[in-house]
């Protein structure tokens, strides 16, 4: 007589457990949404009041050093092979490379770039490694303005405090459990966090972010002239699409005109701030991450021999603006490059 009071509470087990693989995908609420278009258009952005605190609590700025004195001898002058800041005084210098290892490597100090019997010597490739990366700091903050605007970059944008940024990427194996008759799957159906674990292509990086491939899909007219883009290739697209929606922490029409994503008119000017963001990764990556290749030790390459690369997450982390807006750089004159004055970061 037991058993179809079993089965029934069986049933009633498998289908609270469905439930709850149902929504485990989706989040509790209540939700918070803020308009920034027309009513009635959809151009609002959905926000999670918890997560956002988090968020929040994440992106906080450390405690600033206070500015020092930029008379006396320069650092070039002081010290030994100094290729980048030797302009600087020696406490300017100072007061940066103290900075320095607070935001890159709090836990092993100087030494993680220095050799401690001879701070002039090159033999640690992180040394190498942080003087290019000072260089490309430099050249965002003065040459990428129409992305970065005047808040600008430090080193703590990217590090948070760590060696290696937690957000990096490296080029896909293509063929990840060799040669079958599969063939290239182009990383789909392959769910990994660059993609939000959708089935899209799993490295959008490396066509749009590395190489130059045409993100554009629609076209301003029907097939066959208006749109040669393949359904391929335009996953790629959304690909990328939702790897900047997750690392911005906000929704398509952040940056896109609900009414039509393909035109220009009528979009939100964050679109334009992305299209500049998207140009930027690239010219990092090409410039300045790529051409160090040969300087890392092959555990910090992946699994194809690249070095670790930026992308929107690298900064931004789940931010609409990396650490919120915060404007760091001007407490940091020295990392503005030639295209920032310390009187005009002063003022702001």
């Amino acid at each position: 007589m037991s058993l179809p009071f079993e089965s029934t509470r069986c049933r009633l087990g498998l289908l609270i457990a469905g439930l709850v693989m149902l929504l485990s995908g989706c989040e509790r609420p209540p939700m918070e949404s803020v308009q920034h278009g027309y009513r009635g258009t959809g151009m609002v952005q959905v926000y999670n009041p918890r997560a956002l605190e988090l968020q929040v609590q994440a992106n906080e700025i450390p405690p600033g050093m206070p500015p020092m004195d930029a008379s006396g001898p320069k650092a070039s002058q002081l010290y030994k092979n100094v290729k980048v800041l030797g302009d600087l005084s020696g406490a300017q210098f100072t007061r940066i490379m103290t900075s320095m290892t607070t935001w890159v490597a709090p836990q092993e100090g100087c030494l993680y770039c220095h050799n401690p019997a001879n701070f002039a010597d090159d033999s640690k490739y992180t040394k190498v490694v942080a003087r290019r990366m000072l260089q490309m700091t430099q050249h965002i903050n003065s040459d990428w303005k129409q992305h970065v605007a005047e808040t600008g970059v430090t080193c703590y944008t990217c590090h948070r405090g760590q060696p290696v940024p937690s957000a990096i990427w490296f080029k896909s194996n293509p063929q990840p459990y060799g040669s079958n008759f599969m063939g290239d799957k182009a990383g789909q159906n392959h769910p990994a966090p660059s993609v939000a674990l959708s089935s899209l292509p799993n490295d959008p990086f490396t066509p749009f972010l590395l190489e130059a491939n045409n993100i554009r899909v629609n076209g301003p007219t029907a097939l066959p002239s208006g749109n040669r883009q393949s359904i391929k290739q335009a996953e790629w697209t959304y690909g990328l699409m939702t790897h900047m929606s997750s690392a911005l922490g906000v929704n398509c029409t952040y940056c896109h005109n609900s009414r039509s994503f393909q035109t220009w008119e009528g979009n939100p000017p964050q679109r334009l701030t992305a299209w500049f963001g998207i140009r930027m990764a690239r010219d990092l990556n090409t410039q300045y991450m790529e051409p160090l290749t040969d300087n890392f030790p092959a555990h910090r390459k992946g699994e194809t021999g690249d070095v670790a690369k930026l992308n929107c997450a690298t900064c931004h982390q789940g931010a609409y603006k990396p650490l919120y807006g915060a404007p760091m750089l001007k407490d940091y004159p020295e990392l503005a490059g030639p295209g920032m004055s310390t009187m005009k970061l002063a003022k702001q």
